[in-house]
């Protein structure tokens, strides 16, 4: 019998399905898009709110898309007390269990922001993330649409401020009272035609992907997709279905508003959300934000059940190249609307509220593709070597790494095996480092410290063809007074920084 113990395995790594690590660029891009939104919203007069990532799970409520159960689409666990918590699957909903628990504290109009990541309990694809971040902005506590308006002409600003040029952005508008009228009208009001109403959701914020022929569709019997999976229809006849897609094929809302008026007629929601949207259109013209930058819109429906009145929806109108090499419009970045049921469900009294939210990834996949990102430049730190690891010589590295610090140069001392110094170089030069510094013993002795420069030195061993050529071209190396090691370092940063400008105007 072998009595040897088996040799353990080894754990393999590997990142679960949905989720993504995030690298030193995508970090550094999310936070300089961040901080122009930011800037933005501050202007408004909005303040920052941060909510923790567990809620729960009757605090978000039935209102998750596609889902008749509360935890459905949700990441839970059940705490020691038996409670049911859940990962926050929005922003909104947390902002409104917020506000409940600290009514008597916030002054209203409570006008926030929060950005921060949400999860989704859903099957992961191409693009589609479990993990992802939002960026919400909300007005809680003001009645009137001006406030819907406001935040429309917000993400207009946003989306400029962040290097969207006009003309290549659109903030539309609708109001789900509008809609609402239009499916009474049809008969489908009552809370009898509950189910149908919100397969009818569905299937009109499916117009973008599917087209009119496609929505129709699933409006009526149901689709089946090129797989040969099927999807039962809301089961409307048709002229059920032409009044809807009369509706969401509306492109110049004030050609179509006296026909649209007629289709609502008698229908109280329809009525005063048909005069909610022309009130919008008038604000924000008269603000100097037209139909080119904010546009009413009756398509735009937004699938969450919890929209009570407008809603809105950022679309960014300029061609990308998909993954099949097709020229397609890169879509939405974000929406919102308003929801004056939510902060309620916590009061038995009526809270009015309305909010935007970002899609930070997509956004920040679009100011990619119009190289609007990372042009701040990120220099790599400056490497001070080690050649001696006595005590003495590792206090005189560590003094000159703390001195370029202290000067606002980024800078590390290396910390690996010392004892190979060509490691080192070969590290500085994966790493990028536009900078080293090397004092060996004898400099040590002189107080001096050789200073390389690294990209110059790069491209002259491109150039130099023989030893003899090396020796003459020096001056990517020279020798200084430790005394001078700040100056002498930001002079070369100084250089790189004026050659890489130049060959950006070539």
């Amino acid at each position: 019998m072998n009595d040897k113990q088996k040799k353990p395995q080894k754990l393999k790594a590997r990142l679960p399905r949905g989720f993504v690590d995030r690298t030193a660029g995508d970090i550094r891009a999310v936070n300089e898009m961040t901080a122009k939104i930011r800037e933005v919203y501050e202007h408004y007069g909005f303040d920052p709110l941060e909510t923790p990532l567990f809620e729960y799970t009757d605090a978000l409520g039935k209102f998750l898309p596609d889902s008749d159960r509360p935890n459905e689409g949700v990441f839970s666990l059940q705490d020691d007390d038996e409670q049911w918590m859940s990962m926050r699957y929005d922003l909104t909903a947390p902002l409104a269990r917020h506000v409940a628990e600290n009514f008597n504290e916030i002054q209203l109009p409570y006008r926030t922001y929060r950005a921060g990541y949400v999860f989704r309990n859903e099957k992961p694809g191409p693009g589609r993330f479990r993990q992802f971040m939002q960026f919400d902005a909300d007005t809680v506590g003001a009645p009137g649409v001006q406030a819907d308006a406001e935040m429309c002409m917000m993400m207009a600003d946003t989306l400029e401020a962040l290097g969207i040029k006009r003309g290549d952005y659109v903030i539309r508008v609708n109001n789900r009272k509008v809609l609402d009228g239009v499916l009474e009208a049809i008969g489908l009001g009552g809370d009898d035609k509950a189910g149908q109403r919100l397969n009818v959701l569905r299937a009109i914020d499916k117009l973008d992907k599917f087209g009119p022929e496609g929505v129709a569709l699933l409006l009526g019997s149901g689709r089946k997709d090129e797989s040969g999976d099927f999807t039962k229809g809301a089961g409307l006849d048709k002229e059920q279905i032409d009044k809807v897609l009369f509706f969401v094929g509306i492109t110049d809302y004030a050609e179509s508003a006296v026909r649209l008026a007629g289709l609502v007629a008698g229908t109280a929601r329809g009525g005063e959300g048909v005069e909610e949207l022309n009130f919008i259109a008038a604000l924000v013209t008269s603000a100097g934000y037209g139909p080119d930058r904010i546009k009413i819109d009756p398509s735009v429906v937004r699938g969450l059940e919890y929209y009570t009145g407008p809603v809105y929806e950022a679309e960014l109108t300029f061609d990308v190249t998909n993954e099949k090499g097709e020229k397609v419009v890169f879509g939405s970045v974000g929406g919102g609307g308003r929801y004056d049921g939510l902060v309620s469900r916590f009061m038995g009294q009526p809270v009015p509220a309305t909010g935007f939210s970002i899609g930070v990834s997509r956004l920040m996949t679009a100011l990619k593709n119009l190289g609007k990102l990372g042009a701040s430049e990120v220099i790599e730190p400056v490497l001070v070597t080690v050649m001696d690891g006595d005590v003495e010589a590792m206090g005189r590295y560590q003094k000159m790494t703390q001195e370029l610090r202290a000067a606002g140069i980024r800078a590390e001392m290396f910390q690996g095996n010392w004892k190979k110094f060509g490691n080192q170089l070969k590290y500085a030069d994966r790493r990028g480092c536009p900078v080293a510094i090397i004092q060996g013993g004898d400099e040590r002795a002189e107080g001096v410290v050789q200073i390389k420069d690294l990209i110059e030195g790069k491209r002259l061993s491109g150039e130099i063809e023989d030893n003899a050529s090396w020796r003459e071209a020096r001056v990517a190396q020279e020798t200084a007074p430790e005394a001078d090691l700040v100056a002498k370092v930001r002079e070369i940063l100084a250089a790189q920084a004026e050659d890489r400008k130049r060959a950006a105007n070539a």
